[in-house]
């Protein structure tokens, strides 16, 4: 706009610099200044300090002065720009038009097309192309109100603040200054390279880069959505905190817990209260504790504080407890597993490059199947349980007892048992107190659909075996010695006994059998130490429920 021909309207008059207009030399500075009234309350005067002409006009017992071109006006620390202003010295209040810019004591700059401000309250209100920076973010909205003292601005309708790559929009919000923090309400959108939040209410802080969220979010990042109402996330460390049950949801898994810190720029997370974690893979297992550290860039877990894995089937879930479950990649490990029925090998399958181990006090159920050890090593890539130190595997009436028992899976379902040195095999036989028994230097045990089809004891295999006749009878007591020993079973019970290469034995009357010839050297009856149902296992108060 041409400065000569400016016509400003101001509270319905009109002033022009067509005629009579005067350069701003330092003596009419000077005596603008001294022309100035003092106003009331303390409040520092409004004084101008440079523009390239000048007008004064009194009207309705108001003086004005109007200032044009390049202009500069001073209160206390904050410096006001503008292309032309109108001072009302009377009011200490003026109104800026065309590149206006008010600088709040070099930390908060303000820009746009027009400028309303009130001196005694020193606050500002600017419209049109309006723009907000501290330097570290900028805000633009088409309305905002600002107020100098408190280094507070508002908006109400629509405003956008961009921080490097992140965006932030909103309908309505506020900024203070003095913590750099903006609050957003109302259809709250953030957008930057990693994530796209939704909310509707949420404050962000443009130096720290921090985000609190103060009413029901959600973080989208590519296939991933955390879902909070409580909690924070700096996009700038990609570091975040979430609380009150918050959850996280995958392609491939779900987790939620009372709560949550995510470290995305590391691939990490820590999960405490009654944490969840659901897969949605082929592998079909879920894990539950009170502290899962998670570590997505080595596919890794540690759980602890009552640790429970689900491994999923459609009939019959296996539960897994101990004092510490740990899950990883095979590939990743640095120590050699032990041969079972297939050798780990070269994994081809990256779903089966998985295993998972638990520490201390193991306890396993499902109903066909309960076990306990010291400590279990799964491997998915041959489908292998190792159970080691002190383990003990029970199916119906059956404990079956070893060094270390293998118990190989097919479709998730039992398939084979294999238990090195010491094997020991015992059946209960109903209501009574006499128990079927094995024992060898090796056990194998073979399922079908679940139940035990067949036993087989290998290696100065002995056996202790009540025959029944057709009325369930008891005939006598087998105790027999075999280099093998072959037990088929119909009905969960044990039906025909096979010997096989050196067979030494003999039948006696039940009646008639000494009592320490009915049961094998080291028999042991460990029924109290069996899991009794799943609810045993689950020690977490949310799931400890029938």
């Amino acid at each position: 706009m041409n400065k000569w021909g400016l016509i400003i309207l101001f509270s319905g008059l009109s002033f022009s610099f067509v005629k009579g207009q005067t350069p701003i030399t330092q003596n009419t500075k000077d005596s603008l200044t001294a022309q100035t009234p003092p106003v009331a309350s303390g409040n520092k005067l409004i004084e101008f300090l440079s523009a390239e002409v000048y007008n004064v006009k009194k009207m309705d017992s108001m003086d004005y002065l109007i200032l044009v071109g390049h202009v500069k006006i001073r209160q206390g620390k904050t410096l006001l720009y503008g292309d032309s202003i109108i001072l009302n010295t009377t009011l200490n209040t003026l109104e800026g038009f065309g590149n206006v810019h008010i600088n709040d004591a070099d930390s908060v700059h303000t820009y746009s097309s027009y400028l309303k401000y009130l001196g005694a309250t020193k606050k500002a209100f600017l419209r049109k192309k309006v723009k907000l920076t501290d330097g570290k973010g900028v805000l633009t909205t088409d309305s905002l109100d600002y107020d100098v003292n408190a280094k507070l601005g508002s908006f109400k309708n629509g405003g956008k603040l961009v921080r490097n790559k992140t965006v932030l929009t909103s309908t309505e919000g506020l900024y203070y200054g003095e913590t750099r923090d903006v609050i957003f309400r109302k259809k709250v959108e953030l957008i930057d390279p990693e994530n796209n939040i939704i909310t509707d209410t949420l404050e962000y802080n443009t130096y720290s880069q921090l985000t609190n969220f103060l009413s029901p979010s959600k973080i989208i990042t590519g296939s991933r959505v955390i879902s909070t109402s409580n909690g924070n996330y700096n996009t700038g460390t990609r570091k975040g905190y979430m609380y009150d049950r918050s959850n996280i949801d995958d392609s491939t898994y779900h987790f939620i817990a009372d709560e949550m810190a995510i470290d995305d720029s590391l691939e990490m997370g820590e999960f405490k209260g009654n944490a969840i974690y659901t897969s949605k893979d082929t592998l079909g297992f879920d894990l539950t504790a009170n502290n899962i550290k998670a570590n997505k860039q080595k596919s890794t877990f540690l759980a602890t504080e009552n640790p429970l894995l689900l491994i999923k089937q459609k009939k019959d879930t296996l539960y897994i407890a101990a004092d510490t479950l740990y899950a990883g990649k095979i590939s990743d490990l640095k120590r050699k597993i032990p041969n079972a029925r297939d050798s780990v090998g070269i994994i081809t399958d990256t779903t089966l490059d998985k295993y998972f181990e638990a520490y201390h006090h193991v306890k396993i159920y499902s109903d066909s199947l309960q076990g306990k050890a010291d400590s279990l090593f799964y491997s998915l890539s041959d489908s292998t349980i190792r159970l080691i130190s002190d383990p003990i595997i029970w199916a119906n009436d059956n404990q079956i007892t070893g060094d270390t028992l293998y118990l190989f899976v097919k479709n998730k379902k039992p398939e084979q048992l294999y238990v090195f040195e010491n094997a020991f095999a015992i059946n209960k036989i109903d209501t009574t107190s006499y128990y079927n028994q094995l024992k060898g230097n090796k056990l194998n045990v073979f399922f079908e659909e679940g139940e035990i089809h067949k036993m087989s004891a290998k290696g100065n295999a002995e056996n202790v075996y009540f025959p029944l006749d057709n009325d369930k009878y008891f005939i006598g007591v087998n105790h027999s010695n075999a280099q093998i020993i072959e037990v088929y079973f119909e009905n969960t019970e044990p039906a025909k006994v096979v010997f096989k290469n050196q067979l030494i034995g003999k039948m006696t009357p039940l009646n008639k059998t000494p009592k320490e010839e009915l049961i094998i050297k080291g028999f042991k009856w460990q029924e109290s130490l069996r899991p009794k149902s799943k609810y045993e296992l689950m020690k977490l108060p949310s799931l400890n429920r029938p």
